[in-house]
């Protein structure tokens, strides 16, 4: 899945007000739709941007018919999009040259670097698809470099008492996940039965929970599906607690010092930066290539984003 396909996020200024434990800030979500499918967009949020390098959350779906998801060739700058999957299958196409089915339990990671574009298609329009698109901002280091992609079909798992997490991106517990990560990070979804957990954390990393199944208790506060739980720095451990089977994901980094600025699919570090990328798309520039794709082309908002 593509990330805000025909909306625009007006560039922002980084959020520098990073709380320290034990403070839970929870953030509503805003509803959105994407390539036929709604979903709840956890960041950015207005005073919360980023947690870390993590710049974009769209949590999508339980969906099924007539809904499907189909999002056509679009392009992406300066930024990794990382696709998890609760349920279904969607087939990812890229301009690199990649067609690549992810299944739960797998991840797909794009590097766009200075440009690239990619499609995603539900493969089985007839069930039911959930999941995950998340974006993570590259430093100034590679956020001009070649686009990359990597699937991943098997992940490091560790178990928690009497839940299970999966690493996606970046370590947890002294498991380290294969998938490439350019600042310090963790990604990893929680698998919660019923009762308390205790999560290891950096405390030198900034953290958030967006739960996907279920209801987790996090201090005082009740997260569920619809809501960010901010929970800042300090932590050295997050006790969780399920009354019964849920799902989580743990987001996590050092507080991200470079500027960070979105519109539509970009991320950047300046307005000139942003409306140059939607003109040259818009232009079939050759730094997006060609995707091999069904699907219509997306063109982007005319400038000025």
């Amino acid at each position: 899945m593509s990330g805000p396909v025909g909306t625009v996020d007006a560039p922002g200024e980084p959020d520098h007000g990073v709380p320290h434990a034990p403070e839970v800030e929870v953030l509503v979500s805003r509803e959105a739709t994407v390539g036929g499918v709604g979903v709840r967009r956890a960041l950015p949020r207005r005073g919360r941007r980023t947690v870390g390098a993590w710049c974009f959350a769209d949590h999508f779906g339980p969906a099924g018919p007539p809904a499907s998801m189909q999002v056509g060739p679009h392009p992406h700058t300066g930024l990794q999009t990382v696709t998890w999957l609760v349920a279904g299958e969607i087939l990812h196409r890229d301009s690199l040259g990649s067609e690549q089915p992810i299944r739960p339990g797998q991840l797909n990671l794009m590097t766009a670097g200075d440009g690239v574009a990619h499609a995603e298609e539900q493969i089985t329009r007839d069930g039911v698809v959930h999941g995950v698109q998340l974006w993570v901002a590259l430093p100034d280091a590679t956020r001009r470099g070649p686009a990359a992609f990597e699937h991943h079909a098997e992940l490091p798992r560790l178990v928690l008492g009497d839940a299970t997490a999966t690493v996606l991106v970046g370590e947890l517990g002294g498991h380290r996940s294969p998938a490439r990560a350019d600042t310090p990070l963790v990604g990893a979804e929680l698998d919660l039965r019923r009762g308390a957990v205790a999560v290891p954390l950096d405390p030198g990393f900034e953290h958030a929970l967006v739960v996907l199944e279920g209801a987790v208790g996090v201090g005082d506060a009740r997260v569920e599906p619809g809501a960010l739980a901010y929970l800042g720095t300090g932590r050295d451990e997050l006790v969780l607690a399920a009354a019964a089977p849920a799902r989580a994901l743990l987001l996590g980094g050092q507080p991200f010092a470079e500027p960070v600025l979105m519109a539509w699919n970009f991320v950047g570090r300046s307005r000139d930066e942003l409306v140059q990328a939607a003109r040259d798309w818009n232009a079939g520039h050759d730094r997006f290539g060609t995707v091999d794709s069904p699907l219509a082309r997306i063109p982007a908002p005319e400038p000025p984003l």
